[in-house]
């Protein structure tokens, strides 16, 4: 008879004693266990423990330098090439991981990028109610990158991983563009690329398709250095990182620039306001009054032939303050003087008492003319939801005792000759409302912005890189006119040939190409956007079926 234990344990023999037919009959070894190899097996154990528990906090702080990488590298820091390197330390740590590791991954990335990314947040708010609004912010943003990287855990096993981890990246940002409150679609990982080879990439696919390309070549980055620990062919991979540079390069000739539907000369006016941060909730008047005296100014210097003579003039958002009347003697008196319509931001309200943020068309002589109303109201300051709770992190739901009212007309301004395509500050984040523009026939493009809340951080730079890539998208000359910078003047390639300070009072004029032609961006429309997006899902959904049915074969 033989005792079964386990071989590892120490064991004795015993002799042989005699047999029940008088023979011998010998005794197989009798296993006796003892603590030293168990203790030994447990000491194993916990050394395995201790690696695996040391892994992943070295993986928690990769992903936390990753995304503080990520945003060194974005605007106005002019460094595109870090972020396919940082989204490859993120796809790298999230493969071949659990879903449920993926999302703490990836919320790990995604708060180390958004937190510093959005510190204007805390510039804007923190003196008043503390860093519950930027860190909540943040975190909800967060979430959305969380959820991505628990995506790209489970596609990191299919074959061509590199591409759908992007997809299932930009399927994300397609997201939380959207949701909740409209969305927020700050930290897109194509605002990162204001300069660079990916930035060509927008007139065909917009930011869609430059997030998925920056997302391919890290995601293809992440699969090299993954081969490297075993010899397999790298072809893939390797052509998930040359294929969108190329294509990049490729498309620099094809960037147009030429003025086929004419020049403009426009002049901008940047008035200033103080630094107050949210002192400037009652002083529009304040606002009001710097820019007459700036857009004064500019009259006196066209009289003295200091400056020359513009078509037209584009204030900033929120100079003027309207009834339905739309009164305004000053801004009025401006057009006379100059003889050429002002395009300029206000607060007005309707004959019925909806309160639209606004840009309006005033000409000489007949004053208000056509306008265009804000599409995407900031929430919390525009448009408050649940107004009793709001009020502990926004002081804007006592400015306004009622919500403003959004509009879904794509803003387009016969201005003169020129066909100009409008977007107020938030709205140049959001891929629709130049899209709407442009397809409309505007042959020149306008983002009238009020950035003084935010005192000397980074948002104006932000901001003014989402105007780049939209130039290069359309194939148009944009104008930032901001009330304390930055305004700029943006050609169709994305270069910035003007550009002025924080906080001064300057007036720009500059003759511009008016382009009638559309890029492909602008004719495809979402349909880029939705196409990553269905790939991104399908993929996700792929990782779930093809490996039961693979167990079930």
């Amino acid at each position: 008879m033989r005792v079964g234990l386990p071989a590892h344990e120490h064991d004795r023999s015993f002799p042989s004693w005699p047999g029940r037919d008088g023979g011998t009959e010998k005794v197989d070894r009798v296993v006796v266990p003892t603590a030293r190899p168990q203790r030994a097996k447990r000491q194993g154990r916990s050394k395995t423990g201790g690696r695996s528990v040391g892994a992943v906090w070295l993986r928690m702080l990769a992903a936390v330098l990753a995304g503080f990488v990520l945003y060194a590298g974005s605007p106005p820091r002019d460094l595109w090439w870090v972020a396919p390197i940082a989204f490859a330390v993120f796809a790298a740590i999230v493969q071949n991981r659990k879903a449920r590791a993926g999302f703490g991954y990836g919320l790990l990335f995604g708060f180390a990028f958004l937190l510093p990314l959005l510190g204007w947040l805390q510039d804007f708010l923190g003196a008043d109610f503390g860093p519950w609004p930027w860190l909540g912010v943040a975190g909800v943003q967060a979430l959305f990158i969380g959820l991505a990287g628990a995506g790209m855990a489970r596609v990191s096993r299919l074959p061509g991983a590199p591409v759908w981890m992007a997809a299932v990246f930009v399927t994300a940002e397609t997201l939380r563009s959207s949701v909740p409150f409209g969305g927020f679609p700050w930290g897109r990982l194509a605002f990162t690329q204001d300069t660079g080879p990916f930035l060509p990439l927008a007139a065909l696919g917009g930011t869609a398709l430059v997030s998925f390309a920056v997302a391919l070549v890290g995601g293809g980055l992440a699969e090299i250095v993954h081969r490297a620990r075993a010899p397999r062919r790298w072809s893939a991979p390797l052509a998930a990182v040359l294929v969108p540079v190329v294509a990049g390069l490729a498309m620099l000739p094809f960037i147009g620039t030429d003025p086929n539907a004419g020049t403009a000369r426009v002049a901008i006016v940047q008035g200033n306001a103080p630094n107050l941060g949210l002192g400037l909730l009652y002083k529009d008047n304040v606002i009001h009054a710097n820019h007459i005296a700036a857009a004064q100014k500019l009259v006196d210097d066209v009289k003295a032939g200091r400056m020359p003579q513009p078509d037209f003039v584009v204030l900033p958002e929120q100079v003027g303050s309207w009834g339905p009347s739309q009164n305004d003697p000053d801004l009025s008196a401006i057009a006379a003087q100059l003889g050429v319509p002002l395009v300029v931001g206000g607060l007005g309200q309707d004959t019925d008492g909806d309160l639209h943020n606004e840009i309006v068309r005033w000409d000489p002589g007949s004053g208000a003319g056509d306008r265009y109303i804000k599409q995407h109201l900031v929430p919390f300051a525009e448009t408050i939801p649940m107004r009793p709770v709001a009020r502990l992190v926004s002081p804007f739901v006592d400015r306004f005792r009622q919500d403003m009212v959004p509009d879904d007309k794509p803003g387009v301004l016969d201005v003169g000759s020129v066909r100009l395509g409008v977007g107020i500050c938030y709205d140049v984040a959001y891929d629709d409302v130049f899209t709407g523009a442009a397809q409309k026939g505007a042959t020149l493009l306008a983002v009238p912005t009020n950035n003084a809340w935010y005192g000397h951080s980074e948002m104006s730079y932000q901001q003014l890189a989402m105007s780049r890539l939209r130039a290069v998208e359309h194939g148009r000359a944009v104008l930032v006119s901001a009330t304390s910078g930055v305004s700029a003047v943006v050609q169709p390639d994305g270069t910035v040939t003007q550009q002025t300070e924080l906080f001064t009072a300057q007036n720009l004029v500059a003759d511009v190409p008016l382009r009638s032609t559309q890029t492909v961006a602008t004719e495809l429309g979402s349909a880029p956007m939705w196409t990553l997006a269905v790939l991104g899902v399908g993929a996700v959904v792929l990782s779930w079926w093809r490996p039961r049915r693979t167990t079930a074969a």
